[in-house]
């Protein structure tokens, strides 16, 4: 449950970031949620052994990460937006939650 509700928090602010990108806070705050959301999705990935994906989502957040962030241009920020947002929303579809075993 919690990797479906980060994945849709995320691809709400990505979808927030496409008309707000001017401004530089919330371009601080979007990078921290899909960085954190991007985790999740690996973390999810690998117990699912869909390496793949995990490698995917580790290279988004590698990009998205807050404390060492990666100096991109304002055109290229809109772009790798629009790819991390389709990232995301096929991540809904591919990888379904596992139940964990009591």
């Amino acid at each position: 449950m919690l990797p479906k509700v980060t994945k849709w928090v995320c691809i709400a602010a990505l979808l927030v970031g496409l008309f707000l990108s001017s401004s530089s806070a919330y371009r601080i705050m979007m990078q921290m949620v899909v960085f954190v959301a991007g985790l999740v999705v690996v973390m999810q990935a690998v117990r699912a052994g869909k390496y793949f994906w995990g490698v995917g989502f580790v290279t988004l957040a590698t990009v998205f990460n807050p404390v060492v962030p990666v100096a991109i241009p304002h055109k290229a920020f809109l772009w790798l937006d629009v790819v991390c947002l389709t990232a995301f929303l096929f991540s809904l579809a591919a990888l379904k939650d596992q139940p964990i075993p009591s």
